[in-house]
C-alpha cells in the first residue's frame, strides 16, 4: 500500500538558520502518526510547511512532500488551494483564535463546505447542522445560529473538527488539538477525532507533546529534537522498548497512571527534568542532544546520527543504540 502522504529530506529555515533539518516520515491511508517532542522542537513548523502555511521569512529548503502523488512543495498556489481545506484540514490547538467571533458556527462551517464544492448556501448551512450533530453537539439547529463565544473551550473544539471533515479530507493535521481543554474533555475530543477518522477513512498527523494521547490515540510515533528526527517507530516498541536517550526522557515524564497502548504496558509519572536546556535547531555539529545525554561519548560529538533501522520496524539516530543492535539488524537481514 503505497502512503497517503510521504515527507523526503524536508529542510525549513530563516534567513541565517535552519529550523528543521532534513526530516522523511510518512503517513498511510487511515493511520495516525503523532509527532513528539518539548515545544521549539520543529513540530508544529514541519506541520505548516506540509501545507505551505510556513510565516512570510520561513522557507522550505530542499526536499520533497508527496500527498496522494502531488508534490506539495513544487505545486502551484492553486493546486494548494484546491487541496487546503478539501485533501488536507488542520485543527488548531486554540479553536477561540481560529474561529470568526462575529460569524456564526454554522455560517463558518457552510463557508468551508462552499468553497470547494458546488452546493447552494441553504444546502451548505444544512449541511453545517448534520456536522455539528456528528460531532456531538446537541440542538445542532439551534447552536448552528449562535456565535462562537456562546460555546465551551470543547464545545469550540467539536466546532473546529467539524469544520476540518466538512469536505471529508483524507489527512487531518492535528497541532495541539487539545492543550487548551482539560483531561476529561480532551479524551472525548479525541475518542471523537479518532471515531471520525475510522468512520470517515482518513489519516491523522497528531501533533503533540502529550506520551498518554500518543499512547491511546497513535498507531506510530515520530520524535523530533533540535529540528531532526531521533526516533520513530510503531506504538508498540516506541513504549516497549524506547532506544534513544532523549524519547527514554521524555516516556519518564508526566503521567499518573498505568495504562496500556496496543499491549504495551506504559506507566506515566510526574515529569522527570531532562538535564540542561533544549538545544536550538542551529546547534553545533554533532548529535543535538548530546550536551543533555548521560550516554554521550566523543563521536557522538563528530556528526549528527543518521537513522538506523532497528529490527522491530523502529529507526532510531544514536550511534550507541545502533552500535548495541548492529549484529542483530545484520543477522534479520
Amino acid at each position: 500500500m503505497a502512503p497517503l502522504l510521504e515527507v523526503r529530506d524536508l529542510a525549513v529555515g530563516f534567513p541565517g538558520q535552519v529550523v528543521v533539518h532534513g526530516v522523511s516520515f510518512h503517513i498511510d491511508p487511515g493511520e495516525t502518526l503523532a509527532l513528539v517532542g518539548e515545544s521549539g522542537c520543529g513540530k508544529s513548523m514541519t506541520a505548516f510547511a506540509l501545507m505551505r502555511l510556513l510565516p512570510p521569512t520561513a522557507r522550505i529548503l530542499r526536499g520533497q512532500v508527496l500527498f496522494d502523488g502531488t508534490d506539495l512543495v513544487a505545486a502551484s498556489q492553486r493546486v494548494m488551494r484546491d487541496i487546503l481545506g478539501k485533501r488536507i484540514s488542520l485543527i488548531q490547538q486554540e479553536p477561540m483564535t481560529s474561529l470568526n467571533p462575529v460569524l456564526t458556527v454554522g455560517a463558518q462551517i457552510a463557508e468551508v463546505i462552499r468553497r470547494h464544492e458546488p452546493v447552494s448556501r441553504a444546502a451548505a448551512h444544512r449541511r453545517a447542522e448534520e456536522l455539528l450533530d456528528l460531532v456531538g453537539i446537541p440542538e445542532p439547529g439551534r447552536r448552528a445560529k449562535e456565535f462562537p463565544h456562546n460555546f465551551s473551550g470543547g464545545m469550540r473544539q467539536r466546532v473546529m473538527v467539524a469544520m476540518a471533515v466538512a469536505c471529508q479530507p483524507r489527512l487531518i493535521i492535528a497541532d495541539e488539538p487539545t492543550t487548551a481543554l482539560d483531561v476529561t474533555i480532551q479524551a472525548q475530543v479525541l475518542d471523537l477525532l479518532d471515531g471520525l477518522r475510522g468512520q470517515l477513512g482518513m489519516a491523522v498527523l497528531l501533533i503533540t507533546h502529550d506520551l498518554g494521547v500518543v499512547a491511546q490515540w497513535a498507531d506510530r510515533a515520530t520524535v523530533m529534537y533540535a529540528g531532526r528526527i531521533v526516533e520513530q517507530a510503531p506504538v508498540r516498541p516506541f513504549f516497549r522498548r524506547p532506544r534513544h536517550p532523549y524519547t527514554r526522557g521524555l516516556l519518564d515524564a508526566s503521567v499518573n497512571e498505568a495504562g496500556e497502548a496496543d499491549g504495551a504496558h506504559y506507566t506515566t509519572r510526574r515529569l522527570n527534568e531532562i538535564s540542561g536546556s533544549v538545544a536550538s535547531a542551529a546547534a553545533e555539529p554533532g548529535c543535538p542532544f548530546a550536551p543533555r545525554c548521560r550516554e554521550m561519548i566523543q563521536a557522538c560529538r563528530a556528526a549528527p546520527p543518521a537513522l538506523e533501522p532497528m529490527p522491530d520496524g523502529s529507526e532510531v539516530a544514536c550511534i550507541i543504540a545502533a552500535r548495541t543492535e548492529a549484529p542483530r539488524v545484520a543477522a534479520v537481514g
